[in-house]
């Protein structure tokens, strides 16, 4: 079942669902699916030549959104490289502290997403991502005056449950912002946040160079500021009101959507990876090969730059639930083969464990792609339209919840495991992929959106 997606301004040409004689609860979802696939795209700037060479967005909400995503992402980025020195160094913590600190933040954020998402289907996206990146940033001009560990706490779980509460429901703005361009759209969101990550990394580190009280406090208000821009940007986006929700359908649908919670706990499983260079390769490098240091640095390098480059190609033809499934599918067999050229490394020479880790990483990273074109469609496409927050937030607690176990088992997969773990964890990463098609088509089969045929979107090409 081919799925497609909403624009901004409403048409008025397609049929409702009681002319396609639906029954009563298919009609209401099938006039709501109308109503927002019939919105057509903001004025276009075809004659520009940043627009046509892909660099920019062609409508005014997507440029906007995306100005809002790439500041947002330079100042997370600068504190996501300074936290753990700004903690140790200039607050006074020990790292165990730390790690504790951040590890309830974390948990206790993975709970924001639902609850805030559904207040946002309700109540309108925009306003609720607009109260969150300003609780964000008042938790983050909060830790200048953090000099112990429970008011650490305290403010990181404030910080964090924001966090994922303004990803709850940002979800609904991408996709009625993205349009009939959503896929090439979350694509190029993609690359803007890595693009920004990048920038924000070698601004933090010529900051830490200095390694005093000011230069780290410069980094956390930085920060803050950034959430307040990133606010007063996001401000300038038109208002988009909540698509009415069935009259008998469940207040919390998408904890009672069995397949989509199946869905959501594969790619939790799956997003596992987003981890393996970032934790395990250093690990490895510098417990079990002969490669140099400086390969650390580059890894991340090489994989930033092949995100930014490629994720709107590598997302092309990923547009409907069945196209995503093979994505993934895809993704687990690259994650293999990247991971077991990264485990062959230990014991050869150190121009040659080299050669190896960096095709590794270019493979895990193409894996990498896969996984993302793949998952961004799955979390859209599956989720009724006037509940689109609500899933959001459900799928972001996969995600998360990937991000807190992730250290932990690849910790014992891959350094205490050695190389067979590596592989055994690549073998995983296959399996989810073989099996996810099938569960994305028992989510289809019995999700809120089955019966329920996807509007057509005018201008769109058949295939």
């Amino acid at each position: 079942m081919r799925r497609t997606h909403p624009g901004w301004q409403y048409r008025r040409s397609l049929p409702t669902g009681k002319e396609q004689g639906l029954s009563e609860t298919a009609q209401r979802e099938t006039n709501e699916r109308n109503a927002e696939n019939d919105t057509a795209e903001a004025p276009r700037h075809t004659g520009s030549w940043l627009v046509s060479r892909g660099l920019i967005p062609e409508s005014r909400p997507q440029r906007v959104l995306a100005l809002a995503t790439f500041v947002n992402m330079v100042g997370s980025g600068v504190f996501m490289v300074s936290a753990a020195l700004f903690f140790t160094h200039s607050v006074g913590l020990s790292v165990a502290q730390v790690g504790l600190g951040m590890g309830i933040a974390a948990v206790t954020g993975l709970f924001a997403g639902v609850p805030v998402g559904h207040v946002a289907d309700r109540r309108g996206p925009r306003e609720v991502y607009l109260l969150m990146l300003g609780v964000q940033g008042t938790a983050m001009a909060a830790l200048v005056f953090v000099h112990s560990f429970w008011p650490l706490v305290a403010v990181l779980c404030v910080g964090e449950l924001a966090r994922a509460a303004g990803a709850a429901a940002r979800g609904p703005l991408v996709r009625a912002v993205g349009g009939r361009q959503l896929t090439r759209y979350r694509a190029y969101l993609r690359s803007v946040a890595n693009l920004a990550g990048s920038g924000a990394a070698v601004v933090a580190g010529l900051a830490l160079q200095l390694d005093t009280r000011s230069a780290y406090l410069a980094l956390v208000l930085g920060n803050a500021v950034s959430f307040v821009a990133c606010a007063a940007i996001v401000a300038a986006l038109p208002a988009l009101p909540p698509v009415p929700a069935p009259a008998e359908g469940s207040r919390w649908a998408a904890l009672k959507d069995r397949g989509y919670v199946a869905v959501t706990a594969l790619d939790g499983v799956m997003s596992v990876h987003h981890q393996v260079l970032l934790f395990a390769l250093p690990l490895w490098i510098v417990g079990y090969t002969d490669a140099p240091r400086w390969l650390i640095g580059m890894a991340a390098l090489v994989n930033t730059a092949l995100v930014v480059l490629l994720q709107v190609r590598a997302s092309r033809g990923v547009d409907d639930t069945a196209s995503a499934g093979r994505a993934m599918r895809r993704s687990g067999v690259a994650f293999l083969v990247g991971m077991a050229a990264m485990a062959a490394a230990a014991g050869l020479p150190g121009w040659l464990a080299t050669t190896v880790i960096v095709l590794g990483i270019c493979v895990h990273t193409v894996g990498e792609l896969w996984h993302s074109a793949g998952s961004m469609e799955l979390r859209f496409s599956l989720a009724p339209a006037h509940a689109q927050g609500q899933y959001s937030g459900l799928f972001g607690f996969g995600t998360g919840l990937a991000n807190v176990v992730a250290p932990s088992v690849l910790a014992l997969f891959c350094v205490t495991w050695g190389v067979p773990g590596w592989l055994l964890l690549g073998g995983i990463f296959v399996a989810v992929g073989l099996v996810m098609p099938t569960v994305v088509r028992f989510a289809e089969r019995t999700g809120p959106l089955a019966g329920v045929p996807a509007a057509p979107v005018v201008g769109a090409v058949p295939r």
